[in-house]
């Protein structure tokens, strides 16, 4: 049996804290779990650019007999995303020993922080609100969602010729979805059956009109009077999270770094000493950007 030694335990603090923090991470995200997500396990640093093709548009020929077929040459489309975002919750543990016996502690200190990493993430996800200009937007600025916004919500992905077997999703503010469990055929018994209960009851809108509906603090807002909510309507594909790794800490420094992946999302715990204070010092931090990949798959549904 390999010996005990301070190297050992150092490796399974980290290895701890990298394990416990993706699950939080994950947990605290609306549109990261929603979107298109790309990642892998490859080294890059901070501005470089992932290239994510996009399929190209191809025609429909009719053939005539004897005649011959028409060779198309389509190119893969391209979306350009930078990894413009080098995103860091650090905190410090005095004693780091407790961590191993005590793991709740490690929680206490750990989830405040990847939750912040989380709200970083859906807020660079929902600002991508503007590049959605291909569908014109659908409500009324300062004005309660209706049935009738989000009816043209999804004619208007019928239109851009969404397939119906992608889902779609509408991610609003609290007053939109509150607004939305209040609308008379989607909140009773008699005209939604059990998902009018699970509206009055459950609080939750579940699906409408195709949609699955989601809620976000972080939905944008813009203008003064009246305030415009920055709802999405969108599909998958319509935009794009790209994540890699981040470099190991240069060896002798005396940082141990640790990485978390888990379902394309990927991020860094670094434990380093730091003597001023006496404690351990832990880095979550994660690298990553964003950007629209299809400009036709999402819609914008104003408040």
């Amino acid at each position: 049996m390999a010996a005990i030694t301070s190297t050992n335990v150092a490796n399974a603090i980290v290895k701890l804290v990298a394990a416990d923090a993706l699950p939080v991470l994950v947990g605290n995200l609306v549109m990261g779990n929603l979107v298109n997500r790309d990642y892998e396990p490859v080294l890059a640093h901070a501005g470089d650019t992932v290239n994510v093709p996009i399929p190209p548009t191809m025609v429909a020929n009719n053939i005539l007999e004897g005649g011959t077929v028409q060779t198309q040459n389509p190119s893969l489309g391209n979306a350009q995303i930078v990894l413009n975002t080098h995103a860091e919750a650090t905190f410090q543990i005095p004693d780091v020993t407790k961590v191993l016996a005590v793991p709740d502690l490690l929680k206490m200190y750990m989830q405040p922080s990847v939750a912040a990493i989380a709200q970083k993430i859906e807020t660079d996800l929902l600002n991508l609100y503007a590049g959605y200009t291909a569908n014109t937007p659908v409500g009324t600025p300062g004005t309660p969602i209706t049935e009738a916004v989000i009816d043209a919500a999804e004619t208007a992905l019928f239109l851009a010729k969404i397939p119906p077997s992608e889902q779609k999703f509408i991610v609003v503010d609290a007053a939109t979805y509150s607004a939305w469990r209040q609308i008379p055929r989607f909140s009773e018994f008699q005209t939604a059956g059990d998902a009018g209960l699970r509206a009055i009851i459950d609080g939750t809108v579940g699906k409408v009109k195709d949609f699955f509906v989601f809620r976000s603090q972080f939905v944008q807002k813009t203008g003064a009077s009246p305030v415009t909510t920055h709802n999405l309507a969108f599909t998958k594909d319509a935009m794009g999270l790209v994540i890699r790794r981040l470099p190991q800490p240069l060896p002798g420094t005396g940082a141990i770094a640790e990485y978390a992946e888990l379902g394309n999302f990927g991020m860094r715990v670094v434990m380093s000493y730091q003597p001023n204070t006496l404690a351990q010092q832990f880095t979550v931090d994660v690298l990553y950007g964003c950007g629209v990949l299809r400009n036709a798959s999402g819609v914008q549904v104003n408040t």
